[in-house]
């Protein structure tokens, strides 16, 4: 537990250091963030609601990153882990792992990703929908749920190689939901992407 609450503690510290509520200025966010806080609790608790042979469930971190921008993500991540907990109780050290493993280290990857992505794929709506939102996040959950599993949580009743092949299939998923979201928004809601840009992507 002290890997996971340190990586939380110093990412809550950078993001209260970057001022998140300043990206709720205007109110464009206040519908995604109220929808991350309704949807995500209860994916991350429905393994914990029903008796699953595979402990699995998605993310969904990406796409409040590319929602939210990281600092708001982090703080409402959280949040997301604690409700969980109020559906489908579970005991603290599970809920910071969760929030750590299934929150704030995807959330934190994707950022990474996209900065990479921007400056080295160019500024297109492709680059950002196919790119960013889908593949980056098929590859960004699936190394946070892998470096999850070598931080010991591994998935019960089930070998490491096949929980990796688990893991990377559970990553597409996130991917093609995240990346349709983006699309969908893109075209008509870029308000509730706080990482999208009509000036910078579509060149106005």
């Amino acid at each position: 537990m002290g890997l996971e609450l340190s990586i939380l503690i110093a990412a809550w510290v950078l993001a209260l250091a970057l001022r998140p509520w300043r990206l709720l200025a205007g109110g464009a966010l206040i519908s995604p963030l109220l929808g991350s806080l309704v949807i995500l609790p209860w994916l991350w608790g429905l393994p914990r609601l029903h008796t699953m042979p595979l402990q699995l469930q998605l993310s969904g971190a990406c796409a409040v990153t590319l929602m939210l921008g990281w600092p708001l993500a982090i703080p409402v991540l959280t949040a997301v882990a604690l409700l969980s907990g109020l559906l489908a109780p579970a005991a603290w050290h599970i809920l910071i792992a969760q929030a750590v493993w299934q929150g704030v280290v995807p959330a934190t990857l994707a950022l990474g990703f996209g900065a990479l992505l921007r400056r080295w794929g160019g500024t297109h709506p492709f680059v950002f929908i196919l790119g960013r939102a889908f593949a980056g996040t098929v590859v960004c959950t699936f190394a946070a749920s892998s470096l999850s599993q070598l931080a010991g949580h591994e998935l019960l009743h089930v070998g490491a190689g096949l929980s990796l092949v688990a893991r990377w299939l559970m990553a597409w998923g996130d991917g093609f939901t995240t990346g349709m979201m983006a699309a969908i928004f893109v075209a008509f809601r870029p308000q509730w992407l706080a990482t999208w840009s009509d000036r910078l992507y579509l060149k106005k």
